[in-house]
């Protein structure tokens, strides 16, 4: 294939390959040149014109397929428009010839349609230079047509429309001649003639006038014909014709009328519409010439005549756009309504056909006003379909008030308005539903009357008016939320006032379901009252059926209806109700099947029709509670269930007999009967009815095969069996489109209705299949069909095998009884049910049986592989590939098809072929490139779908052989160019889903480029385009944001979605301002501003008005805005994708949250571009979007809000430092949270805002407390609204509703008071940062008053947040203590609502735990609360009252017992939360959680609890041991340590305190007596499980492990002392190990004298480990923070009392021997392995141990020599940082107190030093290193001076003298010295001013015996006079500094 690709066809390639290769070839280079000659210069192009030219008509000879020819065609076009035009002439004349010629064999005719292709690609491309050769043109193709067969009359008719294209206005001698010829194409046998004329007229109607004024009639009444037994293409074709030629007529201003003088008449609407009218009245049988079957009305229209006019009334409005139907709709709404008036019986006739008239009604409405309007002109709309019921209503009532009820009810208006009422009302339903809470203002109009005028119709005569009322309520409610418990409150009062009008039963019955239905939409619910309300109803209802004969039939459905939808609310509702429906649902059915032969002996029809309808209503009831209420189905329940299911079965058998008593009556009633019984038993485990599974076999059989059904039922049943492909293969018209809706009727045939909600009631309350329209029941005889077939599949998976195998047989037979159109309709449903069987076995993991199971089953598949009717083939391919997957056996699936291939090649029908090509193909499936480009090029919208879903495919599996840029601008014009109904969309569904479905999976791994090539294609094809669908204004992204808000399809809009965020995701960082300005223009283009008053009302300040003002003003630059009024949901997604960019943002460059960087980097390149620059953009859409009416959009603006507060918060602003860039937009932040805080918001939207006020509050960003005040005042209402408690806060949601409000305040307000504490704590610390006296004033004020602002009301909270906690308590415990729960619920939740409260309490008990437990310890435990038990609340919720009923005059409880109480209660939730943390515990609840325990024992009380019982301690550490193996966190582990030391702390504290009160008491007894306190008593063993200690051990083991495993040998495998180099942690690695540490060194003294002894080993076990993995060297001699930490526990560990205790002093003198000897031993190298330890940390452990430990642990001599030795080495290494170290560790150690631990030191170590110090003197120091460690040698002499007794003094200052004398400079050389020198000099000069006086003696000896010292002393004292002077002050500092040791250890290295 690569040979094809070149500018010239490569001849000698060509000519190599056999013929199917040689077609291939060509196709492939003509792709290939349709893009090469684009990219060729001109000039090239010229140069090889003319051979390519020759080329490509020379292929036009070797008869071309449809795909090659376009492309063809469409080079020789390109060709001509680049290079040169003069041979153009020649081609076309040479074509024309082609097509005159007289050759008519099939195998010239390739030729010929090529020739009229090409013609028609080179007018449409140079048009009018090709001057007047078109006459001839047209005329020849014309003539030609005459002979022409379909695909020729097909080609000619595309080929005109090009050159009518092409030459636009030119063209028009010949206008009328093509009309003519395209007249009679329009209604050709051939449909895809139908469509090509169809498409020639539209363009031919763009230039020539008479199509739409003087042959407007004829044009309409042609296309009328058009649509008569077309098919879906046609109709989308011809109804587009249609439409436009009517909006033309409408809105053209005639041009050239005066010129050719005709009398051009204007046509009013009003024609148009009767037009059009006439068209769905009365078809194509024309005006006048009304036959006389038309005249007697019995013929009706064809349904596809009528559908086609249905989508051309659709095309007409839409082409003359939103507008005009704003200003018109009334007109259009009574035309269109008066179509199934009385006026017009014929589209009413009978029920079938008016169901189906409605529905086009429908579809026409919803299309219109759904699909073209803005949400303003939605609400002008609503009101007018209004005024049409409320005018409707008042005809109805005139005739309901004349007092004979026959002519009431036989009344024709009845008739007339109820079809209208039906259209009106689901589409006011429709539009509600769509506007969501956006409607309000309508329902809140009082002159619309909405609710009023939509209960009225409830009590209409006609059952379809009353339930298509009660659909438009549940509508309303779903779309505003707050409206439903009002609603159902009015109709349940209506239902029980007029309990004896039929129609208000059954009607308010209707009303109260659809709105229960709707409660699952609405996740704030209805109160839990209402439902006990509706069972006493239901009851009501159903016991007084029988009192009146008038209304039982009635009241009995009306009973069963109203539990059915009770059902649907799910566990927590039907709960306390299931007794009494078990109950009813007992009664229903006789005991025994006695007493139902009686029953049958006995009733009249009219009885039955009663009983019938109880029990299928009985059996709904049921079948609703099985599929909604799971949970309660426990063994108990259904051994309730199951005593009348036998007594049901029975009845069903009995059926057939009971109709032949009594006749057609009850056929309905025993229909629905049968199809309920059927719905409950497949939701039933087959095991329940285990005894009737054979009768209920033998009924499901003789439905399958009854003999009265001629229904062709196939249409429902496919759909769930097949596979989605192979429908669309079969019948297009079941594939999903967007006339689905009115498309359905025509595929169910004439004799069939489609569905409708008056089939079946009990539908209202189901969750509708498809999305948010009408549910549409099947009639019941279809659906007692799709019922039994699913039925059968479970029964016959179930039965033994005998029984199956004769059943098989049976249906075999019974095909075979059959004959003709009943045969196939048997058979199908046969099939069905055998592949429904298939599929359960295959899903149970089941088999089919022995093998002689397979002949009928193989039997009854092959015959209908065979048969005429594709649907059956279909469904025998699926059954054919679910026996292969049963059988599971590789021979038997290559047996299968083998007899299919062989089949495929002795067959010559076609039927039997597509039979076995489809069986073969559910077998097996396949794809590749080049026949994905024959398809995408195939007019046919199924071929190009399934040619991109082959390119996604391949895309996913080979990306290298998709050329994406071909590839996103076929799929962009799809999106764009085919613009038919709504510019940017193909009118094909199915397509626009392909499209989608692989844009979304292009842009997961290649957005920018998807995006690059949809805007190089929109500038590209300038002249092509729709002007509003402007992807080069707004991008891909743009246009699908607007193709977001027009399609209404749920899986399209998915993946719309999906696709932006992909490409958000990948790019919004790289392009953020188109991103946020796509945003913004959609958030700001909401209709309605209105609402929005204006920010600054509530600002005192005038300052910042204009800024503020600003955020409302909408630009109005006269630019048309790219997005019209969009939509809600659109508005919503928006907001979530500003959330979506700032986190994208977080995760890229540091400035797009830095201003001063932002600024300084925009500066240097203005392409850079940084969120932060956009924050006044951010807050504004936030602002927005949070002041909507819509609700939902509220919540995301509020979720915005709040996500800009968290990120931006802590910004500083470069300008005013000080402040942060958040503060300027404190007004907006506060008028955004102002309306949250109404009394008519619903609470989810006030529970969002108190996040935000405590998120703003707790910011920081206002420190002036005046300014916050407005935020914190908005809590402060919130605060006094809750505390009326739970329940006078909403009556209009569920109780959790107000619970979740309560939380969330007193969430918020917990946060606020962590948040004040917080500072407040820091402020109380010294400030570390160093920042201006103001700025500190300005901090502190606020950090207080943060803490009095909460302060006021605190009393309030305290008491509240204790109750939350208790009430959370409660709900936390586990199900075996709910009888030990209070009966009435809790402080703030219901006990039925507890399910629902759970989650909210979940959200919020974390941080309210922390506030508590702050809040107890800032009381410290001591202050009696002032508002305890204050009666401020109507049901006073003092924790108090934990367990009595507040009411009961408990016993006052002491203090102390409130505080243990409190205490527990903190505990306790915090134990029960950390010890099985759910997997969806987040990380702040944890780290909240452990903050309140940390406060908790910040407290001594608190302290002492936890000290006193050891097992309370244990229990907390081991909970706390889980927290850190299982949340990998540094954060939480540290926090969980911070809480094991308190405990630690706790405990010791405990122990001191056993202790001393032990010594107070027995002070005078003998020491000896005393008991043991701590742990290991006397024994010193510790328990597991039972020990505080060992607990805390392994605690801190794992900690320690887990950061260094090489301290565990068995993890490592080697011995304890190992070779490996030691490593640096991470920062949190080293503060978890420090942690860890410190907590070990705490643990001796919570032990015995005895238990310290057998802990100790372990403790510096790990200490000393901690040391040596991590003691690695760091520049300039600094210590890592763990080994600082190890050393600090060492110090801590050896300094412990029990290291002098006399019970424990040997254990620990030897064990802190064997411990230093550790240490040493980590110098030593392990085997000729060389460590890297660091020295300066090895020498500050031995010195620690010298210092800290008693004398004789360190002084034996093998020891204290080695110790000698280290430091001896120590000072040989070179390094200047580790000698410096070692001076000073030296100098600690010579200071010690006690001579046996620092003489031996003194004696070896000093001549050392010396030495090393007059070897400085003579090389004098170079860098301030080596002038450091003299200054510390230095400082280690003078030290010893002080310590050495008086006869060596003498000698060591005789030795340190003329050290120092040789750095003095005399004053010529202390200006020329460096300055290291001169430090020396000054530094030696200081010390001999201090050592001469303090031992003058000495000092003058030395000078009398040197006077060449004392010279240079006296000089350099001389000529340093002055410095001198002013340095005296410092040297006593140096001095001071020597003197402390300890204080020296503590600073310098630890």
């Amino acid at each position: 294939m690569e040979l094809a690709h070149s500018l010239l066809l490569n001849e000698e390639a060509y000519n190599q390959l056999g013929d199917v290769q040689k077609a291939e070839f060509i196709f492939d280079w003509l792709r290939y040149l349709e893009k090469l000659l684009l990219a060729t210069s001109r000039s090239d192009v010229r140069e090889k014109q003319k051979t390519l030219v020759e080329q490509l008509l020379s292929l036009l000879n070797s008869s071309p397929g449809p795909p090659t020819r376009k492309l063809l065609a469409k080079n020789l076009a390109i060709l001509y428009s680049i290079g040169d035009t003069f041979s153009v002439y020649e081609t076309i004349d040479k074509c024309n010839d082609l097509i005159r010629s007289k050759d008519d064999s099939p195998s010239y005719l390739p030729t010929k349609l090529a020739a009229v292709v090409c013609l028609g690609s080179l007018y449409k491309k140079l048009g009018r230079i090709l001057g007047n050769t078109f006459t001839d043109t047209v005329g020849n193709i014309l003539k030609a047509m005459k002979s022409a067969e379909s695909q020729g009359r097909y080609e000619i008719m595309l080929s005109l429309q090009n050159i009518l294209s092409g030459l636009g206005a030119a063209a028009t001698p010949c206008y009328r001649d093509v009309y003519k010829a395209a007249r009679s194409c329009l209604t050709d046998r051939s449909m895809a003639v139908r469509c090509a004329a169809a498409k020639c007229l539209l363009e031919l109607q763009n230039e020539a006038v008479f199509m739409w004024s003087t042959d407007l009639d004829s044009v309409a009444t042609l296309c009328f014909k058009s649509f008569e037994g077309s098919n879906y293409d046609v109709r989308i074709s011809v109804s587009k014709l249609l439409g436009t030629v009517l909006a033309k007529a409408i809105i053209s201003k005639h041009p050239g009328a005066a010129a050719s003088r005709q009398s051009v008449r204007r046509v009013s609407l009003e024609e148009v519409l009767e037009l059009l009218g006439t068209g769905f009245l009365r078809g194509s049988s024309g005006f006048l010439r009304a036959s006389g079957d038309m005249l007697k009305g019995t013929s009706s229209v064809s349904r596809d005549v009528r559908v086609g006019v249905t989508q051309a009334y659709v095309v007409f409005v839409s082409t003359l756009g939103g507008a005009w139907l704003e200003k018109n709709f009334a007109a259009f709404l009574s035309h269109t309504l008066s179509l199934v008036s009385q006026s017009h019986p014929k589209a009413t006739q009978t029920q079938i056909d008016a169901v189906c008239s409605r529905r086009c009604v429908s579809f026409i409405l919803r299309a219109t006003v759904g699909g073209l309007l803005g949400e303003k002109a939605q609400i002008a709309a609503a009101k007018d379909i209004c005024q049409a019921i409320w005018k409707l209503k008042k005809v109805m009532d005139a005739v309901m008030s004349d007092g004979n009820l026959e002519t009431r009810l036989g009344s024709a208006d009845v008739a007339a308005s109820q079809h209208m009422l039906v259209c009106a009302l689901q589409e006011l339903g429709n539009l509600v539903h769509s506007l969501g809470t956006t409607a309000a203002p309508l329902l809140q109009d009082s002159s619309a009357g909405v609710l009023d005028n939509v209960i009225s119709v409830t009590l209409h005569p006609s059952i379809s008016v009353r339930l298509a009322a009660a659909w438009c309520l549940h509508c309303i409610a779903v779309a505003l939320p707050s409206y439903l418990t009002p609603l159902l409150d009015r109709c349940l009062e209506r239902l029980t006032v007029l309990k004896s009008s039929p129609e208000a039963v059954t009607g308010f019955s209707f009303a109260v379901a659809a709105l229960l239905g709707a409660v699952k939409h609405c996740p704030l619910g209805i109160p839990h009252g209402k439902g006990k309300i509706i069972m006493t109803l239901a009851e009501d209802l159903l016991c007084s059926a029988a009192q009146n004969s008038r209304l039982s039939a009635q009241r009995t459905q009306a009973g069963w209806l109203l539990i059915a939808a009770l059902m649907t609310l799910g566990p927590a509702f039907v709960n306390h109700h299931l007794a009494r429906v078990l109950l009813l649902w007992k009664c229903v059915f006789p005991v025994s099947p006695k007493d139902l032969g009686t029953e049958k002996s006995r009733g009249d029809s009219f009885t039955w029709q009663v009983t019938l309808e109880g029990r299928a209503g009985a059996l709904c009831a049921i079948k609703s509670f099985v599929s909604h209420c799971g949970d309660l189905l426990t063994e108990e329940v259904i051994q309730h269930l199951l005593p009348p299911l036998p007594c049901a079965v029975d009845l069903l058998t009995l059926l057939s007999s009971i109709l032949k008593t009594y006749g057609s009556p009850l056929k309905t009633p025993s229909v629905v009967y049968r199809q309920r019984l059927y719905e409950l038993l497949i939701l039933l485990p087959p095991e329940t009815y285990e005894g009737y599974l054979c009768a209920v076999l033998r009924e499901l059989a003789a439905d399958l095969t009854a003999p009265d059904i001629q229904v062709a039922a196939s249409t429902f049943l496919l759909p769930r069996l097949c596979h989605q492909d192979d429908l669309l293969i079969l019948s297009p018209l079941l594939q999903d489109t967007d006339h689905r809706f009115i498309e359905e009727q025509l595929l169910l045939g004439n004799g069939i209705a489609c569905g409708s909600l008056e089939y079946d009631p009990y539908s209202i309350y189901e969750k509708d299949v498809e999305g948010d329209s009408v549910p549409k029941p099947l009639p019941p005889t279809l659906s007692v069909i799709s019922s039994a077939v699913k039925l059968f599949g479970v029964v016959c998976a179930h039965v033994g095998e005998a029984q199956r195998l004769l059943i098989l047989e049976q249906l075999l037979d019974s095909i075979k009884h059959t004959k003709g159109a009943r045969q196939q309709v048997v058979q199908l449903h046969v099939v069905s049910s055998v592949s429904s069987f298939l599929k359960y076995v295959a899903g149970s993991k089941g088999h089919l049986g022995p093998e002689e199971m397979r002949r009928p089953v193989l039997a009854l598949v092959m015959g209908a592989l065979e048969s005429p009717s594709p649907l059956l083939r279909c469904a025998a391919a699926e059954a054919w590939a679910r026996l292969a997957q049963v059988v599971d056996d590789g021979a038997f699936t290559a047996v299968l098809a083998q007899v299919s291939f062989d089949k495929l090649k002795s067959a010559r029908d076609a039927v039997t072929r597509t039979g076995h090509s489809l069986a073969l193909g559910s077998l097996h499936r396949t794809s590749c490139l080049l026949g994905c480009a024959v398809m995408q090029d195939n007019p046919d919208c199924l071929v190009q779908a399934q040619a991109i879903s082959c390119l996604q495919q391949l895309h996913m599996f080979a990306p290298r052989h998709v050329n994406l840029s071909s590839l996103v601008s076929c799929l962009c014009e799809i999106l764009l160019d085919n613009s038919v109904l709504v510019n940017l969309c193909s009118p094909y569904l199915l397509l626009r889903r392909a499209v989608l479905a692989c844009l979304r999976q292009l842009v997961q791994r290649e957005a920018a480029e998807v995006s690059e090539h949809a805007v190089m294609l929109a500038k590209d094809s300038r002249e092509e385009l729709t002007p509003d669908a402007n992807i080069r204004e707004v991008g891909l992204e743009g246009a699908l944001l607007t193709l977001l808000d027009k399609e209404t399809d749920g899986r399209l809009c998915h993946d719309i979605k999906e696709t932006l965020n992909h490409m958000l995701t990948s790019m919004a960082v790289d392009k953020l301002s188109f991103w946020l300005k796509l945003c913004k223009d959609v958030l700001a283009a909401s209709a309605d501003f209105t609402t929005v008053t204006c920010v600054d009302t509530m600002q005192e300040e005038e300052g910042d008005k204009g800024d503020d003002a600003s955020v409302l003003t909408i630009r109005n630059d006269g630019r048309p805005h790219p997005f019209t009024n969009p939509r809600w949901a659109t508005r919503v997604f928006a907001a979530e994708c500003v959330c979506r960019i700032i986190n994208q943002c977080e995760n890229a460059h540091s400035a797009h949250f830095d201003i001063a960087l932002a600024q300084e980097m925009k500066k240097r390149d203005s392409r850079n571009d940084f969120l932060v620059l956009h924050l006044a953009d951010l807050i504004r859409m936030a602002f927005m979007a949070a002041t909507d009416h819509s609700d939902q959009l509220r919540l995301s603006g509020l979720e915005t809000l709040l996500v800009v507060i968290r990120r931006f918060a802590t910004i500083p602003e470069p300008e005013f430092p000080g402040h942060v860039i958040l503060e300027q937009y404190q007004a907006n932040v506060g008028a955004a949270l102002r309306p949250a805080f109404t009394s008519e918001t619903p609470p989810d939207v006030t529970a969002k805002a108190c996040q935000v006020c405590s998120a703003w509050i707790a910011s920081g960003v206002v420190s002036d407390l005046n300014d916050l005040r407005r935020v914190h005042q908005l809590l402060v209402a919130s605060l006094t609204k809750i505390q009326v408690g739970k329940e006078a806060l909403s009556h209009l949601y569920n109780e959790s509703a107000s619970t979740m409000e309560i939380l969330a305040v007193l969430k918020a307000w917990a946060e606020v008071y962590i948040i004040a504490v917080e500072r407040h704590k820091n402020h109380k610390q010294p400030l570390k940062t160093t920042c201006s006296e103001e700025c500190v004033g300005n901090g502190s004020i606020s950090s207080d008053g943060l803490l009095d602002l909460v302060h006021a009301d605190l009393g309030t909270l305290s008491r509240l947040w204790l109750a939350a906690l208790q009430d959370f308590a409660l709900l936390t415990l586990p199900s075996e203590f709910a009888s030990q729960l209070p009966v009435e619920g809790g402080a703030f939740y219901t006990a039925e609502t507890s399910e629902n409260a759970k989650s909210h309490y979940y959200n919020s008990w974390a941080f309210i735990l922390h506030a508590t437990a702050l809040w107890l310890t800032s009381t410290g435990f001591v202050v009696a609360d002032p508002d305890e038990g204050a009666p401020n609340l109507s049901r006073p919720v003092t924790p108090t009252s934990m367990c009595q009923g507040s009411s009961s005059g408990a016993p006052v409880k002491s203090p102390e017992d409130v505080y243990t109480e409190r205490f527990h209660l903190i505990l306790g939730i915090s134990v029960e939360f950390l010890c099985s943390l759910r997997s969806d515990a987040t990380m702040e609840s944890i780290t909240a959680c452990l903050h309140a325990l940390q406060a908790l024992l910040d407290v001594p009380w608190p302290r002492s609890k936890i000290g006193s019982d050891q097992d309370l301690g244990i229990e907390l550490l081991n909970v706390l041991h889980r927290v850190i193996l299982t949340r990998e966190s540094p954060s939480i582990q540290l926090a969980s340590l911070e809480v094991v030391r308190q405990i630690i702390c706790a405990a010791q504290e405990h122990v001191k305190e056993k202790r001393r009160s032990a010594e107070v008491d027995d002070g005078a007894a003998e020491k000896e007596t005393l008991p043991e306190f701590g742990e290991g008593k006397d024994t010193g063993g510790l328990v597991p499980g039972k020990s505080l200690v060992f607990a805390t051990l392994e605690l801190c083991v794992c900690i320690l492990v887990r950061q260094l495993p090489e301290l565990n040998p068995k993890l490592t495998g080697s011995p304890g002392v190992k070779a490996t180099k030691p490593q640096m942690l991470s920062e949190d690695g080293s503060r978890l190990v420090s942690a860890a540490l410190v907590i070990l060194s705490e643990l001796p003294a919570v032990c015995s004298p005895e238990g310290s002894i057998s802990i100790l080993p372990t403790i510096l076990y790990l200490t000393i480990g901690v040391l040596r993995e991590t003691a690695v060297k760091l520049p300039g001699g600094q210590l890592s923070s763990t080994v600082a930490a190890s050393l600090q526990a060492l110090k801590g560990i050896l300094s412990s009392p029990m290291a002098r205790a006399e019970k424990s002093h040997t254990a620990w003198t030897d064990l802190l021997r064997s411990a230093l000897t550790t240490v040493l031993d980590c110098w030593d190298p392990v085997a000729g392995t060389h460590q890297e330890l660091d020295e300066v940390s090895l020498l500050t452990a031995i010195t620690v141990f010298t210092l800290s430990t008693s004398p004789e642990v360190t002084t034996i001599p093998c020891l204290q020599k080695r110790c000698i030795e280290k430091f001896k080495a120590t000072l040989e290494i070179k390094d200047p940082m580790v000698q410096i170290k070692t001076y000073q560790l030296l100098l600690s150690i010579f200071q010690y107190p006690d001579p046996a631990v620092s003489y031996p030191y003194i004696y070896s170590l000093v001549s050392s030093i010396v030495e090393k110090l007059q070897e400085i003197d003579k090389r004098k120091p170079e860098d301030t290193t080596e002038l450091q460690i003299f200054q510390e040698g230095i400082k280690v002499l003078e030290a010893l001076v002080a310590i050495a007794e008086e006869q060596h003094r003498s000698q060591l200052v005789a030795c340190l003298l003329p050290i120092l004398i040789s750095f003095l400079l005399d004053e010529n050389a202390l200006g020329s010295a460096t300055s290291i020198m001169r430090n020396l000099h000054d530094f030696a000069l200081q010390n001999l001013m201090q050592i001469g006086p303090q031992y003058s003696s000495v000092f003058k000896s030395v000078m009398a015996s040197s006077p060449a010292l004392k010279a240079r002393l006296e000089a350099a004292i001389k000529g340093n006079q002055e410095s001198v002077k002013l340095k005296i002050p410092s040297s006593k500092h140096t001095k001071n500094s020597g003197k402390n040791s300890s204080i020296q250890l503590k600073t310098n290295f630890l």
